[in-house]
């Protein structure tokens, strides 16, 4: 049951905690339709208007949970989705005059407007959201900053312009702009948009697959569950959800920092500048909004396709499921199939509800068991995958005098792809994280900020400091490609 407590991050949980063990126990057909029922008793309201709205958005999340469209009979593919009975309480007129108007005799706000939508009262003037066409201009007149800007956070965060409201202020995401990245997700203060889930799928395979199904971590997992919890306690732990074994995601990064490395060296040599191809939100928003630069984007698979591929080579039926705190992971999944490489994706949160369904519990373990570099390890830091690249040129003695323009956040990407498509980015290359830090700070994590950066530069403290070609060695005997084309 849920309480007056709760916040937003608690009711996915809960919800997520409730489907998987569920699907587990093989009754979510069963049950599922009266779990709203069962977390929102009554008589009184928790965290909305009513029981009923409090209901319905417990079942459009149930839906979300089993990989659907939250709302029944609309085909959405998208990752990200809108709770439609969640999205509301957001200040639909977005220009409002304050205290701060002194009703000037200029009236420079009213001259601004070309719609005939600010008219003065007694005190202050108005504006007339009927006629509103929000172009910003009255704000940008008042000489008092009187007017303030009261954008939906959703779209405020949202670095690619892909949300809207429908004629009945119900936010609407444009599946054509969306890059998955799930900034609007982190920045919903009621918690009505979210992302789709893969759970119950890797739940029924992993009680019905005659297949081995193996998890990959991606190293952004390393302190999400404290500072004691090593890759030999997850291993354990991922064992006891039913998996066959278990992948550091930073092995494959060692392969990735080695292949971009080379490309790289080749890039410089050629005059031609290049961009990273790690982060899937940073691929999609090249794709999607600056489709003239694909061409100079590295042909090098990600570190999640590079892994599973490492998996399949070993053992060719086997099934990979990458978990992470990246949603833009699920779309990759998605969009790569024809790569042959991860089947699944989940976020760290999903993975501690299914942990908190088979009651499995992490435990302390001394061995870290590593499988990657400190390079690979650190990929998920913002600056981390320049500084392997760089690592594997310094290994094979190449150029190391290569500049390269690390973007942190989706901002920073937009101006350096900008400069990069006028031709005016004046570094060799382009490293883009659209989470800014790094995908530590993902929308699917279970711990962010401080506590979580302590415990993850804890346990990249422990780590050996193998060089990421020295690594690769034990691997040279297995053949997969790591490259798209």
């Amino acid at each position: 049951m849920l309480g007056n407590d709760n916040n937003i991050d608690a009711i996915k949980q809960e919800v997520l905690y409730q489907v998987a063990k569920l699907s587990f126990e093989g009754e979510l057909d069963e049950k599922k339709d009266a779990l709203p029922f069962e977390l929102i008793p009554g008589p009184q309201a928790n965290f909305r208007c009513c029981i009923y709205k409090e209901r319905e958005i417990i079942r459009q999340r149930i839906r979300l949970a089993e990989g659907k469209s939250p709302s029944a009979g609309k085909d959405n593919k998208n990752i990200v989705q809108v709770i439609n009975s969640a999205c509301e309480g957001c200040p639909i007129t977005r220009f409002v005059v304050t205290d701060n108007c002194q009703k000037c005799v200029g009236k420079r706000c009213q001259a601004a407007c070309n719609f005939g939508a600010i008219s003065m009262l007694r005190d202050r003037a108005y504006i007339d959201p009927s006629k509103c066409k929000e172009c910003t201009k009255c704000s940008q007149a008042c000489p008092y900053n009187a007017i303030a800007d009261l954008m939906r956070p959703c779209k405020k965060s949202c670095p690619v312009d892909a949300i809207t409201m429908d004629e009945n202020n119900i936010v609407v995401i444009n599946e054509e702009r969306c890059i998955d990245c799930g900034s609007c997700i982190k920045n919903c203060p009621f918690g009505a948009i979210s992302d789709r889930s893969f759970m119950t799928d890797v739940i029924d395979l992993l009680l019905q697959s005659p297949r081995p199904v193996y998890a990959m971590l991606a190293p952004a997992w390393e302190g999400q569950f404290g500072a004691d919890i090593t890759f030999a306690s997850m291993v354990e732990a991922i064992k006891g959800l039913g998996f066959a074994g278990l992948y550091e995601v930073a092995l494959g990064a060692d392969f990735v920092a080695a292949s971009e490395s080379e490309e790289w060296a080749e890039g410089y040599k050629e005059g031609k500048k290049m961009t990273t191809s790690c982060c899937p939100a940073f691929v999609k928003m090249i794709r999607r909004h600056y489709p003239q630069l694909v061409e100079n984007m590295s042909t090098t698979v990600s570190p999640m396709t590079a892994t599973a591929r490492l998996i399949k080579a070993l053992y060719p039926d086997a099934v990979c499921v990458f978990i992470g705190p990246c949603i833009a992971k699920k779309g990759e999944v998605l969009d790569t199939v024809a790569l042959q490489g991860a089947d699944y994706a989940l976020t760290l949160d999903e993975l501690y509800a299914m942990f908190r369904a088979k009651e499995v519990r992490p435990e302390a373990a001394a061995d870290t068991l590593q499988q990657g570099s400190i390079y690979g390890k650190k990929f998920c830091i913002a600056g981390g995958v320049t500084a392997s690249v760089l690592q594997s040129l310094k290994e094979k003695q190449e150029n190391t005098d290569i500049t390269v323009k690390q973007c942190n956040g989706a901002v920073e990407c937009k101006k350096a792809l900008t400069l990069l498509k006028a031709g005016k980015l004046p570094e060799d290359f382009l490293e883009g994280m659209v989470c800014e830090g790094g995908c530590q700070n993902g929308p699917g994590s279970v711990l962010t900020g401080r506590v979580a950066n302590v415990n993850r530069d804890k346990l990249f403290n422990k780590a050996d400091s193998r060089n990421i070609h020295e690594n690769l060695d034990s691997y040279k005997e297995l053949e997969f490609s790591m490259h798209t084309k």
